[in-house]
């Protein structure tokens, strides 16, 4: 029988039948936990899955379809590098808020060059645009310039004014998407106000610490009444990429990869090169620092990764 995964506790799973859409409980046999690898879970919601039936309807999963892409974060398992987050992605969107929580540039980097890395199409969503005075409002449209000029596409939004959600809707229809944020983003309001009777639990922020504390404890997916689904995730500290050769960084960076024509030396890394196109971009702002902060982290990271 074949089924994709809708939801994942770690130990137990919920897999679809395709055939049917039937919803069974299900296991993995111990034969994929054996499986060396650098990840912490062997499956991930958005998997397709092969399975058999046993006594009492338990599903035990028996293969794992080949993934079309995926998305992870580290791992906070020490003798693990990575977590899935979930897989056969056709778009995945970054919720940015400027307060409450404040969400850093260099999160929402790490986001995209992972999306580029793994072949998945992003969205920038600007979300609480409703709580937003007049000159915070100019920042996240500075902001948003910025990536609109890379090539990213972004929308502004709000879950309370309702504010575009017609537009979002469009282009969620009938689409495997994934939203990702810090804990306290709006999540989880969001998929509510997309889909009113789906009440999925939300959080206020912490005063102390203008964070959210997190709702999501496991990764579900849900499906839109206009069409397609959703997978509902845990929130994500930090993005990983792994398997990534130092050379490669370059080319999840649109702006960074295509200034590289200009540069003297066809195998500039754009570090400390003479006459680098990329740095001669960073003087004029036409590449902006903290997109090559990020850039420079993530090489240092698959150089890390190279020498274990």
């Amino acid at each position: 029988m074949k089924g994709k995964i809708i939801k994942s506790t770690g130990s137990w799973y919920q897999v679809l039948e395709l055939e049917t859409n039937k919803i069974f409980e299900a296991r993995i046999r111990g034969k994929f936990k054996l499986i060396k690898t650098r990840l912490t879970n062997p499956l991930a919601v958005g998997d397709f899955v092969e399975f058999q039936l046993e006594q009492d309807d338990i599903a035990w999963i028996t293969k794992i379809e080949s993934r079309r892409n995926y998305l992870i974060r580290k791992s906070v398992n020490l003798s693990k590098e990575a977590h899935i987050i979930a897989s056969n992605i056709d778009l995945a969107c970054f919720i940015f808020t400027l307060k409450h929580p404040e969400t850093s540039l260099g999160f929402l980097d790490r986001f995209l060059a992972c999306c580029e890395a793994y072949n998945i199409t992003p969205l920038i969503l600007f979300n609480k645009i409703d709580v937003l005075h007049e000159e915070e409002i100019e920042i996240v449209k500075d902001v948003e310039f910025i990536y609109q000029e890379i090539g990213y596409d972004t929308l502004e939004i709000s879950s309370y004014s309702k504010l575009n959600l017609d537009q979002l809707q469009e282009m969620l229809k009938d689409k495997t998407s994934v939203f990702f944020g810090h804990s306290g983003c709006g999540k989880s309001t969001l998929v509510n106000a997309l889909q009113p009777g789906l009440n999925l639990k939300t959080s206020e922020i912490s005063d102390t610490h203008l964070k959210g504390k997190h709702t999501t404890t496991f990764a579900q997916m849900h499906f839109w009444h206009f069409g397609g689904n959703v997978i509902d995730t845990p929130g994500v500290r930090e993005f990983a990429m792994i398997d990534i050769e130092k050379e490669e960084v370059q080319h999840y960076f649109p702006e960074i990869f295509k200034k590289r024509e200009e540069c003297k030396f066809h195998n500039c890394l754009h570090i400390n090169e003479p006459k680098c196109a990329v740095i001669d971009a960073l003087e004029t702002e036409e590449i902006q620092h903290s997109r090559y902060a990020t850039y420079i982290k993530l090489m240092d990271e698959a150089e890390e990764a190279a020498q274990k």
